[in-house]
């Protein structure tokens, strides 16, 4: 009779442990996928609408700091816009030190279109971020000329011809304070590959769209590269002054109008883009780590059990498949890799809204974990006391929150 060794106690603890997270992983996804307002789909368009019988004003409102390399690709979009009413530009020049004013008033000249108005406010004050300090004063002049609606766009944002026309048409028909699109980010480079179609995708996943149109939920947000805004919503919500320390402005927007009683929708565009590049993965880096931390408010309980989860619903399934092939347990492979699987298929819709191969699907684990070491980085930068960046401002306030008013 052979003698048994002792029971290996430590390796079964060890397979249990990857099994119960592989069970728990896939559990997390079949909740997402089924719970959480479809945030995969991307079917989120401007709803159906009808065009008013006659055109209220609109004043087009373009922040915009050392934005000369990116103004030539679309403010002339701006300026084209085929809108039948009265409608005008407002280009805030924020404190610009590479001619982006002048920049400007030459591509009125030379491709004519809406009128443009460049505006420079100075410096902000202590207590506003720069951006909105800027969108302030783009109102403040718009103001004299009694618009219905604002169109708050960023100064790398381009406009298809049609694209103010739809927006108040949407605004009207559905009776919206806010109609938002998601403009489509530049993916040209492979870090743009990687990591833009998973910055919607994960946006979405926070904010899912179908939610934020619902009445009667607290889910708002919006995104401000476009921004359509009834202008009596946006006095009555306080905009920008109740915001004006957020650094995630355009979910502060959407929150403080809401809140106020406004209706609000947000969905991807289809012919609104972003023409800004980010070729390096240290310039993506820039724009998560940014806000990343901000968007916590700021908050080590809520950093930890950001990590936490990322690891659990996006680390944990390829972790378990190699660790289940190599330790023999199927169990562990086949949870690890159905809700790997899940996590591949609810990313596809996002990878064909833009024209990316389904490839790219299976990597979306090791892309979500540069966006934990992104969020992480953005956190260690806050507590050295440098703050949320852009444009060579720093914004280190711990009250900088978008909830802020």
């Amino acid at each position: 009779m052979s003698r048994r060794g002792p029971f290996p106690w430590g390796t079964l603890r060890q397979v249990s442990a990857i099994v119960w997270s592989a069970a728990g992983s896939l559990a997390a996804w079949g909740w997402l996928l089924l719970c959480q307002g479809w945030f995969w789909r991307t079917d989120v368009r401007l709803p159906p609408s009808r065009e008013p019988e006659a055109w209220p004003p609109v004043c087009v409102v373009v922040p915009a700091r050392d934005e000369a390399a990116v103004l030539p690709a679309s403010l002339p979009s701006v300026l084209a816009q085929d809108y039948p009413g009265r409608a005008e530009v407002f280009l805030v020049d924020d404190s610009s030190t590479d001619g982006t004013g002048e920049v400007a008033r030459a591509l009125a000249r030379r491709h004519g279109g809406l009128p443009l108005t460049v505006v420079s406010p100075g410096e902000p004050p202590a207590g506003w971020t720069g951006k909105l300090w800027a969108v302030r004063h783009g109102i403040a002049s718009a103001r004299a000329r009694d618009p219905e609606y604002l169109l708050l766009t960023d100064a790398d944002i381009a406009h298809a011809p049609d694209s103010l026309r739809r927006l108040v048409a949407a605004a009207r028909s559905g009776g919206f304070d806010v109609v938002s699109q998601m403009a489509r980010l530049r993916v040209v480079s492979l870090w743009e590959r990687l990591v833009v179609p998973a910055f919607v995708y994960f946006f979405a996943q926070l904010y899912p769209f179908r939610r934020i149109a619902r009445p009667g939920t607290r889910t708002a947000a919006a995104a401000g590269g476009c921004v359509l805004l009834r202008a009596e919503a946006a006095a009555r919500a306080r905009i920008p002054d109740a915001i004006r320390h957020a650094v995630i402005d355009d979910v502060a927007l959407a929150r403080a109008v809401k809140r106020g009683g406004g209706r609000v929708w947000l969905g991807l565009a289809d012919r609104v883009d972003s023409v800004r590049p980010y070729p390096a993965l240290r310039d993506l880096w820039r724009m998560v780590s940014r806000s990343a931390y901000t968007q916590l408010r700021h908050s080590p309980v809520l950093l930890a059990g950001t990590v936490a989860g990322l690891a659990m619903v996006y680390l944990v399934p390829p972790v378990a498949v190699v660790a289940g092939a190599a330790a023999g347990n199927a169990v562990a492979g086949g949870l690890g890799a159905a809700a790997w699987l899940v996590m591949a298929g609810t990313y596809l819709p996002m990878l064909r809204y833009y024209r990316q191969p389904p490839w790219l699907a299976p990597l979306l684990p090791f892309t979500a974990f540069l966006y934990l070491l992104m969020t992480v980085d953005s956190a260690v930068r806050h507590h050295r006391g440098r703050g949320a960046a852009w444009k060579g401002r720093t914004y280190a306030r711990p009250d900088a929150v978008p909830e802020e008013g």
